[in-house]
C-alpha cells in the first residue's frame, strides 16, 4: 500500500473527489482529509490522530530507546548487585524500560504535528484541504488520472514510498 497526497482548493471540490473515490471502490478508511481547524467536513472522512500527529513513529522510537536503556540498566544493575546475569530479571527490566519509553515518547508524539505533513501547513491554513488516499501501488496511476481528469485545479503532491502505520480512527 502507498499513500497518495492531493491538495484540493476548497470543500466542494474535496467532496466531489471523495465521492469519486467511493464510486471507484475506495473505502472511507483509506481516505483521509485534513483541513484548517474548525472547518466542518460534513461527511468527509477526517484524518485520525495517528495521521495528524507523530504518535506512531514516537511510539516506535520509545519502545526501541526504552528497551535499550532497560537492557543496559539491567545489565549494569544486576552486575553491580552481584547477581549472575539471568534471563528473567533482565527481561523484566527490558520490558519495563520499553513500556516507560513507549508511553513517554508516544505522549510527546501526540503533541507534535506529523512531520511528513509540515510542508502542507501553509496551504491548509489558507483554506485548502489535503486529501490522502491509501491504495495498492498498482492503482496509483489510475487514481492520479481520475483526479486530474475531473479536477485540473487539484494539485498532485506525491506518493509516500511506504504506507506509514496508522491506528483506526
Amino acid at each position: 500500500m502507498r499513500r497518495i497526497y492531493f491538495l484540493a482548493p476548497d470543500l466542494a471540490t474535496t467532496h466531489k473527489i471523495v465521492d469519486e473515490f467511493r464510486a471507484n471502490g475506495i473505502e472511507d478508511h483509506d481516505i483521509h482529509v485534513l483541513a484548517k481547524r474548525d472547518t466542518p467536513l460534513e461527511g468527509l472522512p477526517e484524518a485520525g490522530i495517528s495521521i495528524k500527529t507523530d504518535f506512531i513513529p514516537a511510539l516506535e522510537r520509545g519502545v526501541a530507546l526504552g528497551g535499550t536503556t532497560g537492557l543496559l540498566a539491567g545489565l549494569i544493575g544486576l552486575r553491580l548487585a552481584g547477581f549472575a546475569i539471568a534471563g528473567g530479571p533482565l527481561l523484566g527490566i527490558i520490558m519495563a524500560g520499553a513500556t516507560i519509553g513507549s508511553m513517554m515518547n508516544s505522549l510527546m508524539g501526540m503533541n507534535s504535528g506529523n512531520t511528513r505533513l509540515k510542508r502542507f501547513e501553509e496551504a491548509i491554513e489558507k483554506g485548502e484541504l489535503l486529501v490522502l488516499v491509501d491504495t495498492p501501488k498498482e492503482r496509483i496511476e489510475e487514481i492520479k488520472q481520475l483526479v486530474k481528469k475531473h479536477h485540473p485545479d487539484v494539485d498532485f503532491e506525491g506518493v509516500e514510498p511506504f504506507l506509514p502505520p496508522t491506528m483506526p480512527s
